[in-house]
């Protein structure tokens, strides 16, 4: 099982594959492991893809049930993230990548085309979260209630009180849309984009379809996608068509 470090941050990964590097972000919010992939995600992406791709994938940092560790950087957290999932695509030598994330990955797909645009090849972003006005605390919340006290538990070096901040930080401000990236920065961002809305409570669909009609290389997936065991496989076949078209010669 190899790990990438980079001073305190130590983060675990795993490959699979050949081809053209895509990274895929698990799903799970602030608990996403590769474990996950195949036990609470429509479909494991790194299987389904590793016979055209390099494949990597990665627990996030401070996941419950993960192996991924690291400070709790409360002035940055979304940041903190991305530097990880970059360094990792350092460590291992790329420079240019495809990108797929379930759920937060999402968000941090947006982040990734802020920070490194020019790297980022293109993204598939699979029942991505967004901010619900109707439930506008519901990521400060659930991680409050089911990430915060196990993180403490684990590390107590953490307070309670820093973990408040970090998702407060993380999750309100600001409290809008996919938390990292503003509407302008989707209107005037030429990447293409695949989006297979859903449409739970951290799963708007209102926002993943206005990311998609915003960014001007965004297509939609059918929808709904998932409701049926027999659509997956399609959705993934539109994926894999997308990859393809996309996918440097």
């Amino acid at each position: 099982m190899p790990f990438y470090e980079r001073g305190p941050v130590r983060i675990h990964y795993e490959e699979a594959g050949k081809g053209f590097p895509l990274l895929i972000i698990p799903g799970g919010g602030l608990n996403s492991t590769i474990a996950g992939l195949d036990t609470t995600h429509p479909f494991n992406a790194q299987k389904e893809f590793s016979n055209e791709y390099r494949c990597i994938a990665a627990d996030l940092r401070n996941a419950k049930d993960g192996q991924s560790s690291g400070p709790l950087e409360v002035d940055r957290p979304w940041d903190a993230y991305t530097d990880d999932h970059l360094g990792l695509m350092d460590h291992l030598g790329i420079d240019k990548f495809m990108v797929l994330g379930y759920c937060i990955g999402g968000p941090f797909i947006w982040n990734l085309l802020k920070r490194a645009p020019g790297r980022v090849v293109a993204g598939v972003l699979t029942q991505p979260s967004g901010h619900r006005a109707s439930m506008p605390n519901q990521f400060y919340d659930n991680n409050m209630a089911n990430w915060g006290p196990a993180l403490v538990a684990r590390r107590p070096e953490i307070k309670l009180e820093q973990v408040s901040a970090f998702l407060t930080r993380m999750y309100r401000s600001p409290g809008d849309f996919v938390f990292t990236v503003t509407r302008d920065f989707v209107r005037a961002c030429t990447t293409p984009l695949l989006v297979l809305p859903d449409d739970i409570p951290p799963h708007p669909y209102e926002v993943a379809m206005e990311t998609a009609m915003l960014a001007p290389n965004a297509q939609v997936s059918l929808y709904p996608w998932k409701d049926t065991k027999d659509k997956i496989p399609l959705a993934v076949r539109h994926i894999r068509t997308f990859l393809r078209a996309n996918r440097p010669a």
